[in-house]
């Protein structure tokens, strides 16, 4: 039976935790506590540590699903969480001031563990706010000369992040049936 690590990262507030929960076929792991910084504005409790959870898959493997704490202060949990991983989703709030600086953030902090492996990005709250699109990112992912699964999530709908790491896992091995 073999194991995959899959790592979820982004800003506070993308999804990580929730997307997790989402799809974990356990009960997720969190680590949140009370948000006591600028984070407080947008959320109550924040993750500290990481989330983790389970997917099994159909031919007896599974995969691990380990969510990053978006705060910058925790960053020394990053280079912890990606040993062994074999992918990066990366979670983009579509509700913050500037989710492309957010997005130029995340892929120049994980951009030696993605140039090793893969990225997938998944952009949440497009339903409450539909500016930038899809192709607006895009657009900013090709001037930085990547071209990585783009898609339109919603968290807390298992099918949505179901699509995301199949995307990631198809961008490993294009040879994988869905």
């Amino acid at each position: 039976m073999s194991q995959y690590k899959i790592i979820f990262t982004g800003p506070v507030g993308a999804g990580k935790t929730t997307a997790i929960h989402t799809i974990s076929d356990s009960a997720p792991i969190k680590t949140d506590a009370a948000a006591s910084d600028m984070t407080k504005t947008r959320k109550s409790a924040t993750t500290v540590a990481m989330d983790y959870g389970v997917m099994n898959l159909t031919d007896g493997e599974k995969l691990h699903l380990y969510g990053t704490p978006g705060q910058e202060r925790f960053d020394f949990m990053w280079d912890i969480l990606t040993s062994g991983g074999i992918g990066l989703i990366l979670l983009l709030d579509n509700t913050r001031a500037d989710p492309f600086l957010d997005m130029k953030f995340f892929l120049d902090a994980f951009a030696d563990f993605i140039a090793e492996t893969h990225v997938a990005i998944g952009v949440t709250q497009m339903d409450v706010s539909n500016r930038p699109m899809i192709g607006d990112y895009q657009q900013r992912l090709k001037e930085l000369g990547i071209n990585p699964p783009v898609f339109a999530v919603d968290a807390r709908v298992k099918n949505d992040v179901s699509l995301l790491i199949q995307a990631l896992l198809y961008s490993l091995d294009p040879g994988l049936e869905a």
